[in-house]
Formats: structure tokens, sequence, C-alpha cells
């Protein structure tokens, strides 16, 4: 069984649920992928893991780096759960692009290359935005593209971890604008 609860953020609304092994989501309120997998039955209700993700919120939406994680339950392909822990690996206050994590999961896997593209993929379906940073994860050459929760969402969530924003922008077309 899922369970959900709401979490005001400064950024707007996001929607978390959880399951008994830990948070499956975390939504920004009408982002591209909102709630794709939450399961059809689920039940609106406040779990400790809710508690433990919005005191984790709190603690990021103040500016500081948190020092501790809830509990996470990552639902996906062995493919996606690769590239997810590559995100998790991102510090606090830096950037990656698509083709940095593509080369490193190649290394990984002892391929030459891996597509750019089918990572952004995986990172583009990342169930958990935030505590999973996706939005750590720009183009080459610095184009903040990509964020399901919309690049405005992107931009202050790097903003907020004092990332510089030399050199980076907002591409006039580009995914998930």
């Amino acid at each position: 069984m899922q369970y959900t609860a709401h979490y005001e953020s400064p950024l707007g609304g996001l929607l978390l649920a959880a399951d008994d092994v830990g948070l499956t989501g975390l939504w920004f309120d009408g982002e591209k992928y909102y709630a794709l997998h939450l399961a059809r039955e689920h039940e609106m209700r406040q779990t400790a893991v809710h508690e433990q993700t919005a005191a984790w919120l709190d603690v990021y939406f103040s500016g500081r780096e948190p020092d501790f994680m809830p509990p996470l339950h990552l639902i996906g392909t062995p493919f996606q759960q690769e590239v997810w822990a590559l995100l998790r690996q991102i510090p606090y206050g830096k950037t990656t692009t698509y083709g940095a994590l593509a080369k490193t999961l190649a290394a990984q896997r002892g391929l030459e290359r891996m597509s750019a593209q089918a990572v952004g993929g995986a990172v583009g379906h990342n169930e958990i935005s935030i505590l999973v940073p996706c939005h750590r994860v720009v183009g080459t050459g610095g184009s903040l593209t990509g964020y399901a929760g919309g690049v405005d969402k992107k931009k202050a969530l790097l903003e907020l971890e004092g990332v510089s924003m030399e050199g980076l922008f907002v591409p006039k077309r580009g995914t998930a604008l």
C-alpha cells in the first residue's frame, strides 16, 4: 500500500508518496510526470517516512545540506536504478552533465561508450525529485534543460544550493520546459 502526503515548499506544492519500505515518489504539483507510477489504490495519510522527508525538505529549503536521508524505495528498471545511484553521488551545490553520467556508467559497465540520451531518459523519469538530485544534471554547454518540474524550479534549486549560474542558461527551446 502506498500513502501520500502534501508538503508546501517555497517553490510550490509537493506530493510525497511512501510505502512500508520508504519514499517512493516526490513530485512538484503539475510536473510533467506527476504521480506517474503512484499506485491507483493509495491512501492520504501522514507516515513516519513523510515526516522524515518533510524534516529533510525543511533543512534543504532553509539553504543547508541535510545530514540525513529518509529511507528511499526507488522503483525502476535496473538501468534506471544505476543512473539514479549516480545522481545520488552528485554533491550538494555541484552539477554534472548527461554526457559525464553516460561516461561514468559506461566505465562501470565496461563499455566503450553509453548514450547520453538514454541516461537522460532515466534521469527524467526519476520519481523522487530533489532528494535524488536530478536537478543537478545540466546539458553540455550549460543548458538547464530536462527537468520535469520545470526549468524555473531547476534554476531555483541550483541557486538555493549556491551553484554558480555563470555559464548556465535556460534554452530557448528544449525538453521539459
